[in-house]
């Protein structure tokens, strides 16, 4: 009775053996298919973000489009989190968010908005094209991760192409307009870094949401000033593209691309935006009118060789 008992519990621990790895390995598949999913979705959005900026622009001032917009989106995400019944975050968490607040609620969308006073959508496009990279370095200094030598190759590829393509349409001069770019590339990326660490432990539209209501107290009379101040010519253009930049790119794509960075890494992640200035540019002739050189395919072959092989490189 004693030789069959053991035989049986061998048998069934060699059966769980078995089973468990199969059982283990779908739901990261699934996960991770879902997560670049999301990923994707953010990027898309806010490939829209500059055109829509620029229509933008067309009704309100920099400064007013820049606080108005962060109160549209701060009044969406709290209506969400009070009729859900969201609890607060833990105390340990509002570092984090204000980081997230800092860099992509104020910093990113004031910076690109200055610089879009006096660039084309086109070039700025290719000068953010540099975000994936920084994002990727700040994620190794601040979250811990190791991506492969085979990762960082092709991300540098794909930096190297865009840096190219930006110096061959500016003709190797730096602008002030650049200056702004450079300067938002640093802010956004600390602010998806930190965001992306966030959504590991709380869900990834909260973490945008509460870094929304956060600005709040200041975005508010920052409007009120900003409206004071500039004038304000309503137009179709300028509507639409106040409504996007507040309620597209600034929360709902944020909630998806939070929740893919937390499904697939901040690494992967960030190098899917590697095709954001490629379909900016798509925008930017479809929407604005702007021309291209023969440049902007070759560019777009390069670096869409260069998301699959990140894609496909393990840490």
């Amino acid at each position: 009775m004693g030789t069959e008992n053991s035989a049986t519990a061998r048998h069934s621990i060699a059966v769980t053996t078995s089973a468990t790895p199969s059982a283990a390995t779908a739901p990261p598949t699934r996960t991770t298919l879902r997560g670049t999913l999301q990923a994707a979705l953010g990027v898309a959005a806010f490939s829209l973000t500059f055109p829509a900026t620029a229509w933008g622009l067309e009704g309100f001032g920099a400064w007013s489009l820049v606080a108005v917009r962060s109160v549209l989106a701060a009044l969406i995400a709290g209506g969400c989190l009070l009729a859900l019944r969201v609890p607060l975050p833990a105390r340990r968490h509002w570092a984090g968010l204000a980081v997230v607040a800092g860099g992509v609620v104020v910093g990113f969308p004031l910076l690109t908005t200055l610089a879009l006073k006096t660039s084309t959508t086109a070039h700025a496009a290719v000068v953010v094209g540099l975000l994936p990279l920084t994002t990727a370095l700040f994620s190794a200094l601040r979250v811990g991760t190791r991506p492969s030598r085979t990762f960082w190759t092709a991300a540098l590829a794909g930096a190297a192409a865009v840096i190219a393509f930006t110096v061959q349409q500016s003709g190797g001069a730096l602008t002030t307009a650049d200056l702004y770019l450079f300067a938002a590339l640093l802010v956004c990326a600390a602010g998806y870094t930190e965001g992306g660490r966030l959504a590991r432990v709380m869900p990834g539209w909260q973490v945008i949401g509460w870094a929304l209501v956060l600005c709040l107290p200041l975005s508010a009379p920052a409007a009120v000033l900003a409206l004071s101040y500039e004038p304000v010519h309503l137009t179709w253009h300028g509507v639409t593209g106040l409504l996007w930049v507040a309620a597209g790119s600034q929360f709902l794509g944020l909630v998806v691309w939070y929740r893919g960075m937390a499904a697939i890494g901040i690494p992967k992640a960030s190098q899917l935006q590697l095709a954001q200035p490629l379909l900016t540019l798509v925008w930017s002739v479809l929407l604005l009118g702007e021309h291209l050189t023969v440049a902007a395919p070759l560019t777009a072959a390069a670096v869409l060789v260069c998301i699959a092989v990140t894609q496909r490189a393990r840490g």
